[in-house]
Parts: structure tokens; sequence; C-alpha cells
């Protein structure tokens, strides 16, 4: 059913959302302003609903998923737009995982080499270094209050 066969009455019912989604449908892609003046003429609204409301309507259009921003600045219908780019991003990162573990692989294998010839102890220093609070235990805390009664 076209927009211009409903009545006020049946349009009045209808959210800006639905009959923003029924003139894509019949006309194809529009522009913020396009869309919201078609739908104030429409619903035979003053030009201040208009001005004061515009800034609205868009935020509804962003947060609808319905409703998709061509790179032109026109609105469109989602379910008009294919996504490849999911597609193609995907493949991509297939194929950047397999070179990054072909690339761990290698690195792996360098390590090895370099291990055998070297003769670094690594437990010798996880020994020489103590994480305990031995050295704070003694510690004590003074409030400023405390520190001017000494002076």
């Amino acid at each position: 059913m076209s927009v211009k066969d409903l009545s006020k009455d049946e349009l009045e019912l209808l959210s800006h959302k639905d009959l923003t989604n029924m003139l894509l449908k019949e006309r194809g892609a529009m522009n913020t302003v396009d869309l919201f003046k078609e739908i104030t003429t429409l619903l035979e609204l003053p030009n201040s609903v208009f001005e004061n409301k515009i800034g609205d309507y868009y935020t509804t259009l962003t947060t609808d998923k319905r409703f998709i921003m061509l790179d032109d600045g026109k609105w469109d219908l989602r379910e008009n737009h294919t996504s490849d780019k999911v597609v193609t991003l995907h493949e991509n990162e297939e194929e950047e995982e397999e070179e990054e573990e072909e690339v761990s692989e290698s690195k792996d294998e360098e390590e090895t080499e370099e291990d055998s010839d070297d003769d670094y102890d690594s437990t010798r220093n996880e020994d020489e270094f103590d994480d305990s609070d031995d050295d704070l235990k003694d510690l004590v805390i003074i409030d400023e209050d405390e520190l001017e009664l000494e002076e």
C-alpha cells in the first residue's frame, strides 16, 4: 500500500519510523531533510515541528536497524544493501591468522636454537628477587597531626 493511499487518520497512527520505511520502499534513498519534510507534509504539521524535531528524527533513524546511511548522506533500507565487506573482512582475518601462526612457528624455532647455544639459567634470576613484604613489616605510618606533635 502506498503512503499516498492512506488517509490522514491512518497516517497519524503510524510512527515516523514506519512512515520512513514506507517512503524508502516507494521512492528509494533520500536524505534526512527530504524524508522528514515529506512526513511533516503528509501529516500536515507546521514548519515549527520540522525545525524543532528534525534532530530527534535523525537520532531515530540512526538507532533503528532497518535504516542505513549511505556514503552520499542518503538513507535507505538496510535490506536493499548487502554487506560484502563483512565477508571480505572475515576472509582477510583468516589469512592474517594463518600468517601469524607461520611467523610464530618460525620464531619458536629460532628461540629453540638460541636457547641451546646459551648457558643462561632462567631460574637463577628468580631466586635473586624476593617479593616478600619483610622489608615493610617495620614500616609505621604517621599521620600529619602526629608528625606536628613530635616536633
